[in-house]
């Protein structure tokens, strides 16, 4: 297993989480196996807000057996009264379920104590001023909840939560879909505005879960797919890990056979990972931007090209330690000798040799 460390908490969480929004079908003893399954894989980064109550009991099972070996992420605002998920910006039914959840596993505290999926402005005022918010904060106090995290598909809305300063983790949804094209009401912002939400939460030290990062599947079907070409998993995953700030994918499974097709990204080569083939799906009319993809490699002068932009764009935007970084890079964009290598392999049309001059002005180096 590959992991990331939390930047406030300096927590390990594994690059490949779990989230549980298709596991409901699965029977208890499937659960449990896939679970255990997933954990002695080294994955300790878990979701806790399934799609249907059903798979409840058993999930929590396996996360009680392994509490001190896993991280937890517990939604305040998620309902399952009915048994099929709900949602409410109420205090009193939000902080009655996510009691009952933390019950459920067996455990006096949340890893993460999110407030959940909040996408418009006045259910974000309900919540910061009805009670959730008193209530998240008091238990991030005593400890109940160890970070403070939110969820939303919504790039102002969690510019909003973000000037609070108050958060270690924002869930956020993330895949290629969403970024290029406007086919869902989930993939809200362009595709740059978007970015640079990303690379203001790793400038504020905010990490990033990953949800829906195959659009629900539909980007694993090419009949389904807004490109009308199937992507892997393994594809989707490493798009996601690539943008600023990502500590963690959290796709959901239905069972054992989807988890061991998940894992299999941690054995899959670089040709399997490239995603470059969005360059050919993608609208054309969108500016050319580096997306860090690495494609362009090698470089003859040994310049980590990737790194290097992602520095420079967290640079402008006012990330005062991205200097830094560069500067701890063993090769800087000073030295590009302009061959061109790199402009003809970007598969996403940025004259890399050109922007190597302008990231060397502006660093100094």
């Amino acid at each position: 297993m590959e992991y990331r460390v939390l930047p406030h908490g300096g927590e390990k969480i594994s690059v490949i989480g779990l989230g549980s929004a298709s596991i409901h079908n699965a029977d208890a003893a499937e659960v449990e196996r896939t679970y255990d399954a997933a954990i002695d894989a080294g994955v300790n980064h878990f979701d806790f807000i399934p799609s249907e109550s059903a798979p409840f009991e058993a999930m929590g099972r396996v996360l009680g057996r392994h509490r001190e070996r896993v991280r937890i992420q517990v939604h305040i605002g998620a309902l399952y009264g009915s048994g099929a998920y709900g949602w409410t910006t109420e205090a009193a039914p939000a902080i009655a379920e996510f009691e009952r959840r933390l019950a459920t596993i067996g455990t006096d505290y949340a890893d993460f104590g999110f407030i959940h999926c909040i996408d418009e402005d006045a259910d974000l005022d309900r919540v910061m001023n009805g009670g959730i918010w008193d209530y998240a904060q008091a238990r991030h106090v005593d400890g109940t909840i160890r970070h403070l995290a939110f969820s939303t598909h919504n790039p102002h809305i969690a510019r909003r939560l973000l000037a609070t300063g108050a958060f270690d983790l924002a869930m956020f949804s993330l895949n290629p879909m969403y970024d290029y094209t406007d086919e869902s009401e989930y993939g809200r912002g362009e595709a740059s505005d978007r970015m640079a939400l990303l690379q203001e939460f790793e400038r504020a030290g905010v990490g990033v879960s990953v949800m829906k990062p195959f659009a629900g599947g539909q980007l694993l079907d090419a009949a389904q797919s807004p490109f009308s070409r199937a992507l892997t998993r393994t594809q989707c995953i490493q798009y996601a890990l690539d943008r600023p700030g990502v500590l963690t994918v959290l796709p959901g499974v239905r069972g054992e056979a989807d988890l061991r097709e998940l894992l299999s990204y941690l054995d899959a080569t670089p040709e399997e990972r490239d995603y470059s083939v969005l360059a050919d799906m993608a609208p054309q009319s969108r500016e050319a931007r580096c997306v860090y993809c690495n494609h362009c490699q090698p470089c003859p002068a040994g310049i980590q090209i990737g790194l290097v932009n992602k520095y420079y764009d967290l640079a402008l935007v006012g990330d005062e330690l991205a200097a830094e970084h560069y500067r701890n890079l063993e090769h800087h964009a000073g030295e590009c000798i302009g061959c061109g290598h790199c402009d003809s392999r970007c598969p996403f049309g940025v004259a890399q040799s050109e922007r190597m001059g302008i990231i060397a002005d502006h660093f100094g180096l």
